[in-house]
């Protein structure tokens, strides 16, 4: 004969010991709803930063006009014994601690804080209001910016960034995505800002939170850090993951007999 009394006693401890080992926040944007529009509150890319280093071309009908304002070539040997190769590529200018350029002709520039298409308007509006070129065309480009993904992601490392601009999301998309033991709630991002170095919390359940973020378009030598859950915190204890796994079960398995001889007995 059942005891069902005792058997609705049993089965909400199953329960809870079930739901105890069930993963939490593993999901990603849970406040998204279909068609939901979201602003995003920061829509800076990269900006020029001291010690930078820009690529700056300036192209216009009379190429000989053109070349005075254009660094030389620069050559390079790459690789070793017979594979080595010489490349070949312009000579790239380096923000300065003021956040200036030395442009030919033009002499120093203030480039920091601005953007490549910013700093392409301005180069190309000097040449014209001191009438050098009439037609200049000037093409901007940041060349080795990087930043790291590090903490519990699958493909920790060093990535250039190659896009004005990239989204945190992208960055961790190339970091393989976090693993199932990186903290959703829990994305740090380390900035240095004006000599001081920010950190940015994350909360990746949160779409709108995270469009909102000064973070979510990263800058280069942003340091992205995953931290772990409270899963992987145990599973660093001395037979931490044995404790969680094996005392569990053994729990489970211990009510499912206790319901099992009270439902056949």
């Amino acid at each position: 004969m059942i005891k069902r009394p005792l058997l609705k006693a049993f089965i909400p401890t199953l329960l809870l010991l079930t739901s105890c080992g069930m993963p939490k926040d593993i999901v990603y944007f849970q406040d998204l709803e279909t068609e939901k529009v979201l602003e995003i509150g920061h829509n800076d890319g990269i900006v020029a930063k001291p010690n930078d280093e820009l690529s700056i071309i300036v192209t216009c009908q009379n190429p000989e006009l053109a070349a005075i304002f254009n660094l030389p070539l620069v050559t390079t040997l790459a690789g070793r014994g017979v594979s080595q190769a010489y490349n070949q590529q312009v000579a790239t200018y380096t923000v300065n601690s003021d956040g200036e350029i030395n442009f030919p002709i033009l002499g120093e520039l203030k480039v920091a804080g601005m953007s490549r298409w910013e700093i392409s308007e301005k180069i190309k509006s000097e040449l014209i209001s001191q009438k050098l070129l009439d037609d200049p065309v000037v093409s901007v480009s940041f060349v080795n910016v990087f930043y790291s993904v590090t903490g519990e992601v699958a493909k920790p490392g060093r990535f250039p960034l190659d896009r004005d601009r990239m989204t945190v999301l992208d960055a961790l998309a190339n970091a393989g995505d976090l693993t199932i033991y990186g903290d959703r709630v829990g994305v740090k991002v380390l900035r240095r800002e004006e000599g001081i170095l920010k950190t940015y919390n994350i909360d990746l359940t949160n779409a709108e939170t995270v469009s909102k973020s000064p973070a979510y378009i990263i800058q280069q030598d942003d340091v992205i850090y995953v931290t772990p859950n409270a899963a992987r915190g145990r599973m660093s204890t001395v037979n931490g993951n044995n404790l969680i796994s094996t005392s569990f079960w053994l729990s489970v398995a211990s009510v499912l007999t206790s319901v099992a001889v009270l439902v056949f007995k």
